[in-house]
Order: structure tokens, then C-alpha cells, then sequence
């Protein structure tokens, strides 16, 4: 494998590789996964997400307090309500690609609603 200019690719700085390693950590839960894959359908409240998750209030709390603090979601208050919401595009890419093609391996339409337990995660 070339690492040179030749090779069209140079090696990303060691920082570089660390924070995404820690990212892809943080999405290595199916339970974080699934709340940012929800997230990037569009915004909401704890209560929607742990419905849609299947997960407790205090759980998908915790989870996006840590997706918070890394910096791959926001929220932001609506009247009483804290609302959440994907706070970098790029992750919404590389979640939507990675489950789409899972989906799409496992038979599933692109149209059609996909939960990540369907897939085994």
C-alpha cells in the first residue's frame, strides 16, 4: 500500500486519526448509532427518541449528553422542550451511507423505514 504522493492519498495527521477513531467510537453503540440515524431524519425532543429507539428516557439522555459533548449533536430550546439535532452534516453522510448500504444488503428498499435491529446492530 503507497503512502507517497504517487499513491494519490497522503496519511492524515496522528490528531486526525485520533479524533476520528474517538467519532467512530462513539458511534459504535447501536443505541447511539440509532439516535444519530434518527437525528438526521430531523430534529427532537428526548421523548420522541426514546420512543423511536426503543430506549428509556435516562438512557437516550446519557447517550446524547456523550454525543453532545463530542460534538456531533446540538440542541437547542423550543418553548419547554430541548430539541436535538445532527450538529455536523458530514457525520449525517457517513451514517446515512454506511447504514444505507447495510440496508441495501440485508434486502431492505431505500424508501422504507429502516430500525438498526432489523440489520443486527
Amino acid at each position: 500500500m503507497s503512502t507517497g504522493s504517487g499513491g494519490g492519498f497522503q496519511d492524515p495527521p496522528a490528531e486526525v486519526l485520533a479524533e476520528a477513531a474517538s467519532a467512530f467510537g462513539l458511534l459504535a453503540t447501536p443505541a447511539r448509532l440509532h439516535i444519530v440515524w434518527a437525528l438526521a431524519q430531523g430534529e427532537s425532543d428526548v421523548t420522541g427518541l426514546a420512543e423511536r429507539v426503543g430506549g428509556t428516557l435516562p438512557s437516550v439522555s446519557q447517550h446524547l449528553t456523550k454525543l453532545k459533548l463530542a460534538g456531533l449533536v446540538r440542541s437547542r430550546r423550543e418553548g419547554r422542550r430541548q430539541v436535538y439535532l445532527v450538529d455536523d452534516p458530514d457525520v449525517v453522510t457517513v451514517v446515512r451511507l454506511m447504514v444505507g448500504q447495510l440496508a441495501e444488503r440485508a434486502g431492505h428498499s431505500a424508501g422504507e423505514p429502516v430500525r438498526l435491529r432489523e440489520l443486527g446492530a
